[in-house]
């Protein structure tokens, strides 16, 4: 996720190809885009290949998702797809272990810390397993990613970028007044991702004029819901002036939580604007039966990184097409009013 920051495009043309569109153009960068997959085909004959497939929280819907569509792929091409849930950096090296007794050719892995990953690397090595990372970028001793590890995950800073601009587009529709308006940002630091995206979000507010000063951060203490709610709690008793609250946040959690917190202060949906990212974890909030101040998400697609990852791994291992090492993919707006059909068109819902 460290990638040299680009310039922002100027306001205007971003916050119009974010209305328009939603998700950028690939772009002929060493960081290839990914596509997104086709309609299911019909099941595959039998390969006899097996791979694996590793996700840190196998509880959550994102993970779920990713699992999906990479049993998709598994139908598609006709290999046997191993699902393992490795919460910590002893149940992952464990799990690759496990693939290995089982026959598996290699596997995708979505690391429980992007720091196990020289640890990560060096036990696929071992196993002669080829391996692909996804969402959260290995990164050695010196904090810095591992670019010679095969990784598929988000352009973090520009979907960053596109909340901020969607936010401060809001607030200008709705006439708020800078003075009377303040920012939210609810980070976690500790993440490289998550300081990706809450940074981008700032420098988009900054580049449509929004006043620096009245951009307010919250850290979190924990990557969820009620650390969100603590942090934004804290925010908000120290600037009761503020009228009016525009959110962001590494993920639709952070968000819902700083909702949850201002809320508790009072303010409804008319004077709180919230924009989460993920895209999934929100869907009980737009089902609600009234408008709360979360107001939108960008949508990742859990498809790109379950399927795309697992066909990269099973091209790799069987037809030695070895994938780019750092691919990219973007994301897209849903709100209250359009997400059901945007979630079907993802493959997330029927």
């Amino acid at each position: 996720m460290n990638q040299a920051l680009k310039p922002l495009l100027p306001f205007g043309l971003l916050a119009a190809l974010l209305l328009a569109a939603g998700c950028s153009k690939p772009k002929p960068a060493a960081a290839a885009t990914a596509a997104a997959p086709t309609a299911a085909a019909p099941a595959a004959t039998p390969t006899g290949i097996k791979l694996g497939f590793i996700v840190k929280q196998p509880e959550e819907t994102w993970f779920q998702l990713e699992r999906k569509f990479a049993e998709q792929a598994a139908r598609e091409n006709g290999f046997e797809l191993i699902e393992l849930g490795a919460p910590d950096g002893e149940k992952v090296l464990s799990a690759i272990d496990t693939l290995a007794a089982n026959g598996a050719k290699g596997f995708v892995v979505c690391t429980p810390d992007p720091k196990l990953g020289p640890a990560i690397a060096a036990k696929a090595a071992a196993q002669n397993l080829k391996l692909i990372a996804v969402d959260d970028r290995f990164v050695g001793a010196d904090g810095k990613p591992l670019e010679n590890v095969h990784y598929l995950g988000i352009s973090a800073r520009k979907i960053g970028q596109s909340v901020g601009t969607a936010l401060y587009v809001e607030m200008q529709l709705r006439g708020w007044k800078d003075e009377d308006t303040g920012v939210c940002v609810v980070t976690f630091d500790e993440l490289d991702t998550a300081k990706e995206r809450t940074d981008g979000a700032t420098e988009a507010l900054i580049a449509g004029t929004f006043p620096t000063s009245r951009i307010y951060r919250a850290p979190q203490k924990t990557s969820d819901i009620p650390g969100a709610l603590d942090a934004a709690s804290i925010l908000l008793t120290q600037h009761a002036e503020v009228k009016h609250w525009l959110i962001c946040g590494m993920n639709d959690s952070a968000v819902l939580g700083a909702v949850r917190a201002t809320e508790g202060r009072g303010f409804s949906d008319k004077d709180v604007v919230g924009i989460g990212i993920n895209g999934t974890d929100c869907i009980p909030e737009f089902e609600k039966s009234k408008p709360t101040g979360f107001f939108a998400s960008v949508l990742l697609s859990a498809q790109q990184h379950g399927h795309n990852t697992a066909q990269m791994l099973f091209d790799w291992v069987k037809n030695n097409k070895e994938p780019a090492l750092d691919t990219r993919t973007t994301g897209r707006i849903i709100h209250r009013n359009d997400f059901r059909a945007i979630l079907k068109e993802e493959g997330i819902r029927n």
